[in-house]
């Protein structure tokens, strides 16, 4: 249980960072490459083993991380055009559903037991989630080339959650699980570089020391989140369905009270009416799980 805490708090601390960055006008593309290379040496470190016997690329779970980093950098791209294009609120209600996908893979692939409190649960959790996230003012006028981005979102942050689950069930062994997170981080960081350099090419890029500090405050979170989520995932006693709802629904909680603490947010009446069933799905999935 203290890993799937863990990951909470790490997830957390992302999501504050990301507000912070805001007030201090930190270029968000720059911080995230910076951040992907620092997780990456993270679990390099981490792992230890320098040995070519034991190269990443070695392991039957190498090109599927690969892909998984690659994925990491096109999501959040999509994420920042979707709320450009359509608000914060669609961008975020979309990253949180996508926990259904998992969910629902654990039921039907590794024939998860589908108890009705787990069921009730899960169900309110979803729909804490949904309202938590929906901010009121928000009211974009949606064209249908636009509805398409938040559905990739959705597809695109539930086969993430998915693809680790399917891996770490699969294929990563328990002593793998830095050098497989940092693989993920590395290819995600090769691919933001890329980019960069393709921007690049198109018009002048200035890598100002603030976006890298950024991201080097933002690349030790973010290792750990996916670190101790794996090993939530482990824990013996619960099922995949459980780690991914608890994980999502406490981050909404522990989010929303940093924000209200720390930077005065003001939330509106169905925002406190999906906390409420948040911690209702938690008590409920806590006590009959």
């Amino acid at each position: 249980m203290i890993s799937l805490i863990l990951s909470i708090a790490s997830s957390t601390a992302i999501l504050t960072l990301f507000k912070v960055f805001g007030r201090f006008q930190v270029n968000t593309f720059q911080a995230i490459v910076t951040n992907y290379i620092v997780a990456a040496s993270c679990g390099f470190i981490a792992y230890g083993s320098l040995a070519a016997t034991d190269a990443p690329w070695q392991k039957s779970w190498f090109i599927p991380a690969v892909l998984l980093g690659v994925l990491f950098i096109s999501i959040f791209n999509l994420m920042a055009l979707t709320a450009q294009r359509l608000g914060l609120s669609v961008v975020s209600v979309a990253t949180k559903m996508s926990v259904a996908i998992p969910i629902v893979f654990g039921f039907l692939y590794y024939k998860e037991l589908a108890t009705v409190p787990k069921l009730l649960g899960i169900g309110l959790a979803l729909l804490a989630l949904y309202l938590s996230s929906k901010k009121g003012k928000e009211n974009p006028k949606l064209e249908l080339r636009d509805m398409a981005l938040p559905v990739l979102v959705f597809l695109g942050s539930g086969i993430i959650d998915t693809s680790i689950k399917f891996l770490e069930e699969d294929r990563v062994g328990a002593d793998e699980v830095s050098q497989f997170s940092a693989t993920i981080f590395a290819a995600a960081a090769l691919s933001g570089v890329l980019l960069l350099l393709v921007k690049s090419f198109k018009s002048k890029v200035v890598i100002a020391p603030k976006n890298l500090l950024a991201g080097v405050a933002l690349g030790i979170p973010n290792y750990f989140s996916i670190y101790f989520l794996v090993q939530a995932l482990r824990i013996p006693y619960l099922d995949s369905a459980t780690v991914f709802t608890l994980n999502n629904i406490a981050i909404v909680i522990a989010a929303t009270l940093t924000g209200i603490l720390l930077f005065k947010e003001q939330l509106s009446k169905q925002n406190w009416l999906g906390i409420i069933l948040a911690v209702s799905s938690i008590a409920i999935i806590a006590y009959f799980n």
